[in-house]
C-alpha cells in the first residue's frame, strides 16, 4: 500500500458520493419555489448576483425556507439559455469559484449562454454548516493522518467525535437537509427560475456526481450535462478511498517524473523508488519533529506536510511549489508546504476559514456515512448504486488520465452506466480537463454545451 492510498482510505472515505432513484419531479407543493424568477442584482465586475428560496425538507415545503446563493455573467451575445457550473468539492463555493475567474469558459459559451453558479445548500452563502472557529480548525487540521499505536487512533477518533458534536451543536437543523438528493432538487428549482425549459449544466469533480444524481431524478429536463473528471457512484466507500489513494499515487509518479529532467529537483536520486523513499522518510521525520514555521506559530507536522502534497498535486501549475517545498524540507522549513496545505483547506490570509471543509463532511456524511462517518450525527441517506439516467439525451463524461482525485477509471466506469453516456478522455495531468490548455478537449465539449448534441462516439485528445 503507497503513501497516498494509506493517507486516503481511513480519512477520505466519503469523498465519492453516491446515489439513488427517486421519484422524478414530484412538484406537489412545490408550486410557489417552481414559479420564481430570480430578482438580478448587480454586484460588481460585470456579475449579476440573486437569492433562490427554496425548503428546508422537501417533504415539508410549507416549513423552513433557505436561500441558494445565485451569480451570473450574462451573455455577450444573443442569449440562448443558461449554462449551470459546480465547481465540486463538496463544499466549494460557485459563487466565490465564477467571480474569480471569467474564463472559466470559452468566449463562445459566453457569447450564447448565461454563464450561472451558485453555493449548494449547505456551502458559503446558502445556509453554511459551521462547526469550529479558526484556531479550532487549525487544531483539526492538524491532525494526525496514519495514527500508528491505539492510543493515536483513540486520540484522533475522539478529535474526530468532537469536531461532529461541534457541527450538531452550531448547525444541527441543516444536517439533515445538505445531502446530493436535496442539492439536485434546489438545481431543478432553479432551473425553472433561470426561464430554461430543460438544464445545461457543466459539473466539475463532486459536481459530476451532482449533475449524474440530478440526470437520474429528472431525466426529461436535461438538454445537455458535461461531467468532467468524473466519479463513479457505484463504489462502496472503502473502495472509492482506495481509489482516490491510486490516483494521487499514479499523480505523484507523474510529478516525479517531470521532476527528474528539472534542475532543481530536491531529490538524490533520480528514479521513482528512490524518491518515494525519500518523501516517505520526510513524513517519518515531520512526525517525529515538526519543520520549522517562519510563518505564524503553528506546527508544520506530518499532516501538514501530506496535505501540502496532495494540494499541489491537483494541477501541474502547482509542481514548482511542490518542488520548492520538498527542497525547504530537506533544510528543516515547512512554510511552502504550510501555504500549499492552507489552500487545500481554504484557510484565508487573516487565518479565517471558508466552510468548505465543514460542509464537505457535512454532504459526504449525510450521502453516504460509511467507517469515517461512525460519529456524524445524521444517519446517510442513499447507498453506492450505478447512476443509469433512463431517458435523459447524450451525457458528456470527461476523465483525464493522470487524474489524481477522480481517476480515470471512474471516468470509464460512469460513462458506461449511464444509458446515454459518451466518454471524453484526455490523455493529461491534473484535476479536470476543460480549459486546461487541450483545444481538442475545449472544442469538443464547446460544440456539445452550444448545439447539445453529443459526439457519436467516445473520442480521445492527445496530450498536449
Amino acid at each position: 500500500m503507497g503513501p497516498f492510498v494509506k493517507l486516503v482510505t481511513p480519512l477520505l472515505a466519503g469523498l465519492l458520493s453516491t446515489g439513488v432513484t427517486t421519484p422524478a419531479d414530484r412538484r406537489s407543493g412545490l408550486e410557489t419555489f417552481y414559479q420564481q424568477r430570480l430578482d438580478w442584482t448587480a454586484c460588481g465586475s460585470g456579475y449579476q448576483c440573486a437569492k433562490l428560496t427554496v425548503p428546508l425538507n422537501y417533504r415539508k415545503p410549507r416549513g423552513a425556507k433557505i436561500r441558494i446563493g445565485v451569480i451570473k455573467l450574462p451573455a455577450t451575445g444573443v442569449k440562448s439559455g443558461s449554462v449551470v457550473l459546480n465547481f465540486g468539492g463538496p463544499g466549494g463555493s460557485g459563487v466565490t469559484a465564477l467571480a474569480l475567474n471569467k474564463n472559466v469558459v470559452s468566449a463562445k459559451l459566453r457569447e450564447r449562454f448565461d454563464i450561472v453558479s451558485f453555493d449548494p445548500r449547505g456551502v458559503g452563502v446558502s445556509a453554511p454548516v459551521r462547526c469550529y472557529t479558526p484556531s479550532e480548525l487549525d487544531t483539526y487540521h492538524a491532525m494526525d493522518l496514519t495514527p500508528d499505536t491505539p492510543a493515536e487512533r483513540k486520540k484522533v477518533a475522539q478529535a474526530q467525535k468532537r469536531f461532529d458534536q461541534a457541527c450538531r451543536a452550531r448547525s444541527g437543523r441543516l444536517l439533515a437537509h445538505v445531502g446530493t438528493p436535496d442539492a439536485a432538487r434546489d438545481l431543478d428549482v432553479m432551473r425553472a427560475a433561470l426561464g430554461d425549459r430543460k438544464l445545461t449544466y457543466l459539473g466539475f469533480s463532486y459536481g459530476t456526481y451532482l449533475g449524474a444524481f440530478y440526470a437520474e431524478m429528472f431525466p426529461k429536463n436535461v438538454r445537455a450535462l458535461v461531467l468532467d473528471a468524473a466519479q463513479d457512484p457505484s463504489l462502496p466507500p472503502a473502495k472509492a478511498s482506495e481509489s482516490q489513494g491510486g490516483g494521487f499515487e499514479l499523480a505523484y509518479r507523474s510529478f516525479l517524473r517531470d521532476c527528474f529532467k528539472r534542475a532543481g529537483c530536491p531529490f538524490r536520486k533520480r528514479t521513482y523508488r528512490a524518491a518515494l523513499k525519500e518523501t516517505e522518510a520526510l513524513f517519518a521525520r515531520a512526525d517525529r519533529a515538526p519543520l520549522r514555521n517562519n510563518v505564524d506559530a503553528r506546527q508544520v507536522n506530518e499532516a501538514v506536510v501530506r496535505w501540502g502534497v496532495i494540494s499541489a498535486l491537483y494541477s501541474e501549475q502547482s509542481w514548482p511549489l511542490l518542488r520548492k517545498a520538498l527542497a525547504e524540507a530537506r533544510r528543516g522549513d515547512g512554510d511552502t508546504f504550510l501555504r500549499l496545505a492552507d489552500i487545500y483547506h481554504e484557510r484565508l490570509p487573516d487565518g479565517s476559514y471558508t466552510n468548505m471543509q465543514e460542509a464537505y463532511r457535512a454532504i459526504t456524511c449525510a450521502d453516504r456515512g460509511g467507517a469515517a462517518c461512525a460519529t456524524w450525527p445524521v444517519r446517510a441517506k442513499v447507498e453506492p448504486r450505478a447512476l443509469r439516467a433512463k431517458g435523459a439525451p447524450p451525457i458528456l463524461v470527461v476523465g483525464t488520465l493522470r487524474d489524481p482525485a477522480t481517476p480515470y477509471r471512474e471516468a470509464r466506469a460512469l460513462a458506461a452506466q449511464l444509458s446515454s453516456g459518451v466518454l471524453l478522455t484526455y490523455d493529461g495531468d491534473g484535476h479536470t480537463a476543460y480549459r486546461k490548455g487541450s483545444a481538442c478537449v475545449d472544442r469538443v465539449i464547446d460544440r456539445y454545451l452550444i448545439s447539445a448534441t453529443a459526439p457519436r462516439r467516445d473520442v480521445r485528445c492527445p496530450k498536449i
